[in-house]
């Protein structure tokens, strides 16, 4: 997988990291940085910025980072999913919507034309990239995000539902430059992207999460009542939903990312509706049934952990000294300065959402494991090698900016925001 470091040396390393993280957790917490900070300074650490005792080659690799940053991505937007406040109302989704629809196309499109006449990309590259870099990221924004099932901050809630939406609505533009880039096929006029890649694709998902969480909630609720009483594997039953679902709608062609986190938004929903129902009906101090999605929630965000652990320490280790170049810099510094408050202010014109929550959201776009993904997955899908190494270039650079920049603003600028 990487240079230097054999199969033991890195048992050694990822053990011994994750053995520091538990014993100083108390401590960590109480920092003013992120845990991703963290690891991704033992990655630079032990790659080829100082020691040099491993490099991850994400080129050579990238098979290999596909499937870990999709799995990653995965079990991140369930989790997100089964914390979504119910009931579902519009005048909560609305601002998040906005920010996963409006603001996501004008981040695309202002990077798409900082890289096409700034940077000199070609313009499938540009919008590309643009897609890569766009939508924020559900691992590495646990900071802002819900906290538990019952919390109901507005802001949280804004970042949270946006991250887990933003990684789908992506997808139409990752399609988009491909297309331009003579990858992918669009149609005359675009009519094929258009029709496929943005309505059925997005529509389809949607409808194909939720369906599936919708069934599950049912089927679980009639098993653990009162006339069947059986015991069942939450974790089980959360992983396999999640597996279901994304393998079911990457079939039919739809955008897998937006199906897994509807059909952890419906399973939860659902869930809360039978109990009231329930409740209603039944006068007793009956204990209700528990329920998937709060008995698989901790075994998902355990595996979130481990996740982002492996991969920022693979981020880090994939940087040399002469990685910093000034293009890929003034970029991600375009990015969080510029393209991403635009796009938030003008997104929710009208939504009614406080400047509080508008400037803070416009700030938090955290960038990470999601944009490494697309990265991947264009990757996979026959970009050419030299269009590659620059987008890989400008990807990893904002990546690791976004860790540094928001990882030591978060937690101050989160607590005056709640105080």
């Amino acid at each position: 997988m990487t240079d230097l470091l054999n199969n033991a040396q890195w048992f050694v390393l990822i053990g011994g990291l994750l053995v520091f993280m538990g014993l100083t957790f108390t401590v960590i917490k109480r920092l003013p940085v992120t845990s991703a900070i963290i690891y991704l300074a033992v990655g630079m650490l032990a790659g080829p910025t100082v020691l040099h005792l491993f490099h991850f080659n994400p080129l050579k690799e990238s098979a290999l980072l596909e499937v870990l940053t999709e799995v990653a991505v995965l079990i991140s937007l369930f989790s997100a999913g089964v914390k979504m406040p119910v009931p579902v109302r519009f005048s909560n989704w609305k601002a998040p919507l906005l920010l996963a629809s409006v603001s996501m196309t004008l981040t695309v499109a202002m990077v798409a034309a900082f890289a096409y006449y700034l940077l000199g990309l070609p313009l499938g590259a540009g919008v590309l990239l643009g897609a890569i870099v766009a939508p924020t990221d559900p691992v590495l924004a646990t900071d802002v995000q819900i906290r538990h099932a019952s919390d109901n901050d507005k802001l949280r809630f804004t970042l949270t539902c946006e991250a887990g939406m933003n990684d789908g609505t992506a997808f139409p533009f990752v399609m988009l430059g491909l297309g331009l880039l003579g990858i992918h096929d669009l149609g005359d006029a675009g009519t094929q992207w258009i029709l496929f890649d943005v309505l059925w694709a997005t529509v389809g998902g949607v409808l194909i999460g939720i369906i599936c969480g919708v069934i599950l909630a049912k089927v679980v609720w009639i098993l653990r009542g009162k006339q069947h009483r059986h015991k069942l594997l939450d974790d089980f039953l959360g992983l396999g939903l999640i597996g279901f679902v994304y393998g079911l709608s990457v079939m039919a062609n739809t955008w897998g990312f937006l199906a897994v986190f509807f059909a952890a938004v419906a399973l939860r929903q659902t869930e809360n509706q039978l109990a009231v129902k329930s409740t209603r009906k039944n006068t007793s101090s009956q204990k209700m049934p528990s329920t998937v999605s709060k008995g698989s929630l901790i075994f998902k965000e355990h595996l979130e952990r481990l996740s982002e652990l492996v991969l920022i320490l693979l981020i880090g280790g994939t940087l040399f000294i002469d990685s910093w170049s000034w293009r890929a810099v003034v970029l991600a510094l375009f990015l969080f300065f510029l393209a991403r408050p635009v796009s938030v202010f003008i997104g929710l014109l009208g939504s009614r959402t406080s400047f509080r929550v508008q400037a803070i959201s416009a700030w938090f776009g955290v960038r990470g494991i999601g944009s490494l993904y697309y990265l991947m997955y264009a990757i996979q899908h026959g970009l050419p090698e030299h269009i590659a190494l620059q987008l890989m270039h400008f990807t990893l650079i904002v990546v690791t900016l976004s860790i540094l920049l928001h990882g030591t603003t978060v937690k101050p600028l989160m607590n005056r925001f709640w105080r």
